[in-house]
């Protein structure tokens, strides 16, 4: 018996160690609590729930992730200044005759990111749509009538190109009117999420309004998440079941005010200054908020033909849409509710 230890020996330590390791994980996995918080930025409700069981170190991430949204909400906030920040509210109105403004490098970055999908959307997503989108703003705020065309028209210049990014996070002060509501969720979204995992936090949700983003799942299963729909926000149309994932709804359900029976949705195509109206909701699922944000409101601009063509050029993407006959049609990869 005792040769018998002593040759496996080394064989026992081993199986004692592995089941040591496997009683701490187990352990710590049933000691994992919900911890999360609420609050209202870009115009949305916005919960984040994580999963750890580190009490401090889940408070100081949901302050940070917080103040990460905080931030961005007012860089990107159109509509109100806020002292020493030079935002979008400031860039569209200022009166200094400065040829240049030195602006925050994260508002720098943003602004290259919805330049970049102008191209790529073929100027679907045009970060300065500003002048358009206030005077529909102003429509939908009263809840009565609609603009002309020529009252959109002589609005002023949606052209792209009024934003001139130069070095040393500084740009030309011409006086755009730039407006980052089809990017500023999801991007920031993807930005609270690779924080979250950057501090070893991989268990989570992010709810922010039609944008959601999950991590690992807290049980070791898949999240669920419920395609809404748009013609009964109680009811989902479909199921993702992912882990690590974003989904990303795009709608004429979401913001939208209703004038001699016709809905219009907040979500303005340049090319015709009005609401599109191809479609009533489109929504995306790939891991990059961000990217899923984006691609969400340029497929809710185009019909579906062009938008299975367009998405075709994208990896790891897929699209259900929703049509003004309360269809329901997919990409071939559309399968998650299985």
């Amino acid at each position: 018996m005792t040769k018998f230890l002593e040759k496996n020996i080394n064989k026992i330590i081993g199986i004692i160690i592995i089941l040591l390791i496997g009683t701490f994980y187990f352990i710590n996995l049933f000691n994992i609590k919900e911890y999360n918080t609420y609050f209202f930025y870009m115009d949305t409700d916005i919960s984040i729930r994580i999963f750890t069981n580190n009490k401090n170190k889940a408070e100081k991430a949901l302050k940070k992730a917080e103040d990460i949204y905080k931030d961005y909400h007012m860089l990107t906030d159109k509509y109100n200044k806020y002292d020493g920040i030079i935002n979008i509210n400031y860039i569209n109105t200022n009166n200094s005759n400065d040829k240049y403004l030195k602006i925050d490098k994260r508002l720098y970055e943003m602004l290259e990111y919805g330049i970049k999908y102008y191209d790529i959307t073929n100027g679907l997503i045009n970060i300065n749509i500003g002048n358009i989108t206030d005077v529909w703003k102003k429509y939908r705020d009263n809840k009565s009538g609609i603009p002309t065309y020529d009252e959109l028209k002589n609005s002023g210049e949606i052209d792209i190109n009024q934003i001139v990014l130069l070095d040393k996070y500084r740009m030309l002060n011409n006086k755009p009117n730039i407006d980052l509501g089809a990017i500023s969720k999801g991007y920031t979204t993807e930005i609270v999420g690779n924080y979250l995992e950057s501090i070893g936090i991989n268990k989570y949700i992010i709810n922010a309004g039609g944008n959601v983003k999950v991590g690992e799942h807290y049980k070791g299963e898949k999240y669920k998440i419920g395609v809404q729909s748009p013609i009964d926000i109680s009811k989902t149309i479909d199921i993702v079941k992912k882990n690590n994932t974003s989904v990303v709804m795009s709608g004429d359900y979401i913001r939208n005010y209703e004038y001699d029976g016709v809905l219009y949705s907040h979500i303005i195509d340049p090319n015709t200054l009005f609401p599109a109206n191809n479609i009533k909701s489109v929504c995306v699922v790939t891991e990059n908020s961000g990217l899923a944000d984006v691609l969400s409101t340029a497929l809710f601009l185009m019909d579906i033909d062009d938008g299975k063509k367009f998405i075709s050029d994208f990896d790891d993407v897929e699209v259900l849409w929703y049509t003004n006959d309360n269809k329901i049609i997919k990409t071939d990869g559309f399968n998650y509710n299985e």
